[in-house]
């Protein structure tokens, strides 16, 4: 239809437009500013460019990992220590596995193509993804009860899944780790499926709350989604046993909950890629349908391409062709089609044997390496602390994670403004009088053990006290052990 010209008075900051006609041309006499609108009902209102529609948008919470990436960057300190990054490093290096290089190698030299993959991804990488967690000859591999598709990494994965129960099971809730990983609840939240949480750790004794488990297992709805961790539990390191395993199947399948495993570090936990996917396939073997998350950014270092996978365990292939399709569909609006290249890398790796047998024993060095940091922390810490605390918790937790103990920030203001302005000037001459703000910042802020780390210590972690091995080099152990010693007994 044609737009009309229509006369209209023009206030500074608005422009009202009426159902008819459809489109406007508006030209301001004291500019050359010309711009369209379209009405979409009788009395729309555009802003004009001397105002702003996002006014009223608030900003977003900071995220705690980049404000400290941020920080740590910002800290010219020769001591200084990572403890909260995601990534495994090898010296503070970041790290490529040589089966990656030479997969990487294979691709270039078949100079293959970057044309979109389906919406479900790459074929290759969904059938070796699926063999790898739950075995080649397993019953549901080969008689099609899995659906497998590719995700955006562990995260994209975890949000597929959510979106997936959000939107086939309206009135479902899920039950989550304490403590666990905190975008879990971002996830949950995002999806709009509503959770509680289950006991999983025990602060006083360091250890896995078996019992509290179970009991808030037993507690929780029927037909409650039970979010798992596979193997080297994140933030704890702290693993149910085979036993406790067969335990918690038990419970799941009496209260006919479904259970939801995130698979973020298999091969990390015990070095073997088999023995840590145990509570999976143990969990198959009883029967149970049941959702997994997968990422290969740990475990092949793919951090950057995104690449993981979402498989449900159905109890027929039937179910399963149609569990697929709304996964389908969930990923057509999103983002229609998952990444490319690190699916080929996981196919490459993964589907030949050569590949594959040098892969495990990348894992297997990675996990050793892990042990030997937890055994130098332990020796380091049980040498140098006298007060008889029981430092072994650190060599019986898995994986890339430790929950060390350290307190939250509790912090104070009691003088204002004062404080803010003097504790802003010593902060922007951090070089030349970092004493001076430190003193500063102890007598107006009550410090926590994880403050002085950081303050006084130039160590970096997140404020739940959880550490990240992999950031951390075996040099670095002693220097450690010293500020955790001194923060545990020296700040309350």
């Amino acid at each position: 239809m044609a737009s009309e010209m229509v006369p209209l008075a023009l206030s500074p900051s608005t422009i009202v437009i009426r159902e008819h006609p459809k489109s406007i041309r508006v030209g301001k006499r004291t500019g050359s500013l010309l711009f369209k609108a379209k009405a979409f009902g009788p009395n729309s209102t555009v802003v004009a460019p001397n105002g702003s529609r996002f006014e009223g948008v608030t900003s977003g919470p900071p995220d705690p990992y980049y404000e400290l990436l941020e920080a740590f960057e910002a800290d010219t300190s020769d001591t200084k220590v990572n403890l909260w990054v995601r990534a495994y490093r090898v010296e503070l290096q970041p790290f490529v596995l040589n089966v990656v290089k030479k997969a990487e190698k294979l691709m270039l030299e078949k100079g293959e193509d970057k044309e979109y993959l389906p919406m479900d991804g790459l074929a290759e990488f969904n059938k070796v993804t699926a063999e790898l967690l739950f075995g080649a000859n397993n019953p549901v591999i080969q008689e099609g009860r899995v659906a497998t598709v590719q995700a955006l990494s562990g995260t994209g994965a975890l949000h597929l899944a959510a979106a997936f129960i959000h939107g086939n099971f309206p009135n479902a809730k899920a039950l989550i780790s304490s403590p666990t990983w905190s975008n879990h609840k971002t996830i949950f939240d995002d999806a709009k499926v509503p959770y509680s949480e289950y006991r999983h750790y025990d602060p006083i004794s360091k250890q896995l709350d078996f019992d509290g488990m179970i009991a808030d297992i037993k507690a929780a709805p029927h037909g409650s989604f039970v979010l798992l961790h596979g193997c080297a539990h994140n933030p704890t390191g702290m693993d149910p046993t085979p036993d406790q395993w067969g335990k918690i199947a038990d419970i799941i399948q009496e209260k006919n909950h479904i259970p939801f495993f995130d698979v973020a570090y298999q091969g990390f936990a015990s070095g073997n890629l088999d023995a840590d996917a145990y509570a999976v396939r143990l969990f198959v073997e009883r029967g149970l349908e049941l959702l997994v998350a997968q990422s290969y950014g740990k475990n092949l270092g793919l951090y950057g391409e995104r690449i993981g996978a979402i498989n449900i365990v159905c109890s027929s292939s039937e179910t399963a062709v149609r569990v697929k399709s709304q996964l389908k569909w969930l990923i057509r609006p999103e983002y229609s089609n998952p990444p490319l290249h690190g699916a080929r890398i996981v196919a490459n790796v993964v589907g030949d044997p050569a590949l594959f047998n040098e892969w495990k024993q990348e894992v297997e060095l990675i996990s050793r390496r892990l042990k030997s940091l937890r055994q130098r922390l332990f020796e380091s810490l049980s040498c140098k602390d006298r007060s008889g605390r029981d430092w072994s918790f650190i060599v019986k937790e898995n994986g890339i994670f430790s929950l060390i103990g350290l307190n939250k920030a509790q912090i104070s203001n009691p003088h204002g403004s004062a404080y803010q302005i003097a504790h802003a000037l010593a902060v922007s001459v951090f070089l030349i009088l970092h004493a001076f703000w430190y003193v500063l910042h102890c007598v107006f802020v009550r410090l926590s053990q994880i403050d002085n780390m950081r303050n006084k210590w130039h160590v970096y972690m997140i404020k739940d006290g959880r550490m990240s091995l992999g950031g951390l080099s075996l040099s670095q152990c002693e220097y450690l052990a010293d500020a955790i010693r001194d923060s545990f007994h020296n700040v309350s």
